[in-house]
């Protein structure tokens, strides 16, 4: 009887330990600091680094710096400037060139970083900012935001080969979203209009030229971001008038089914979330409601 006593007290301090060591495997943790501290930024995987550009500094200004991060090195360095300082900018990356569009300062300017510096592209067809980017393919897609005279009702698609601006349907107006590609697909998470938030969750099919609606995020966000991390799509970062939001979900395009992902240890909002080396990063952004500034970089394992 002692030695099965002892065999279960055993067998229940593994268990302890087991889900102790899974706790501290899913943990959030920390990277080096964003070298500036700043939120609005424009962030993208590029290559084997993470990149974020312009953004808002504390004292309100916004900026032209860009930052890249090596997760494997744990080190930041600096890249070219941007040709304008922005913020509410976005940004997207095809691995071999990074692409940085619209945003307060340069509403209709679109840049392109290869060869150790920026070039310009054909300007946008109208303004964007507070807007998503991502690339399916060979076609740079800018989502939602802020156009003239209010949220915009259309997307704008741009050729990566012809270099030429178009057109495409858009998903709910909305601005302040997350956008993201994954399978092909582009997808648009949440987003706000004039300060409420939404938990529209929408993707948008480039051959049916259409969008479809999924399952709600669990939590109405804005000022948000999201990033693809293998099946998963991940979402992070929200303000409201109750502050910034800690929650992080995740969409699994398998299942089709969201699921809550542990804390983040540093709310924001105005952040860039990124996906590299089966974790997702989340970096910059403002802890508290409005102008504020962060150089926090925490990243989650998920695979």
């Amino acid at each position: 009887m002692a030695l099965r006593l002892i065999a279960l007290l055993g067998a229940g301090v593994l268990a302890l330990a087991g889900a102790a060591s899974g706790r501290e495997a899913a943990a959030w943790k920390r990277g080096a600091a964003l070298p500036v501290p700043r939120s609005e930024v424009a962030a993208a995987t590029f290559g084997n680094e993470l990149v974020v550009a312009g953004g808002f500094l504390a004292d309100g200004r916004s900026s032209r710096r860009v930052d890249a991060y090596s997760p494997a090195r744990n080190r930041w360095r600096r890249l070219p400037d941007l040709p304008a300082a922005v913020n509410h900018a976005m940004a997207a990356s095809d691995g071999r060139r990074l692409y940085v569009v619209g945003g307060y300062g340069a509403p209709r300017r679109a840049s392109v970083f290869s060869g150790g510096r920026w070039r310009g592209l054909p300007a946008l067809p109208e303004p964007r900012a507070a807007a998503g980017a991502a690339i399916v393919g060979r076609t740079l897609y800018v989502i939602g935001g802020v156009a003239e005279g209010g949220l915009a009702q259309t997307s704008l698609a741009f050729d990566l080969e012809t270099r030429r601006w178009t057109r495409v349907p858009g998903p709910k107006p909305r601005e302040h979203l997350g956008v993201s590609a994954l399978g092909g697909r582009i997808y648009a998470v949440a987003g706000r209009e004039s300060g409420t938030n939404f938990d529209d969750f929408q993707a948008y099919l480039p051959d049916r030229r259409r969008w479809v609606s999924l399952p709600h995020v669990p939590e109405t966000r804005g000022g948000t971001d999201s990033a693809s991390v293998g099946p998963l799509l991940v979402s992070a970062g929200s303000e409201s008038a109750a502050g910034t939001s800690a929650a992080v979900y995740a969409f699994d395009v398998r299942s089709r089914r969201w699921r809550r992902l542990p804390d983040l240890p540093t709310p924001r909002h105005g952040l860039g979330v990124l996906g590299f080396g089966g974790r997702v990063y989340v970096i910059g952004g403002g802890p508290t409601p409005g102008l504020s500034v962060s150089g926090a970089n925490e990243y989650l394992r998920l695979r």
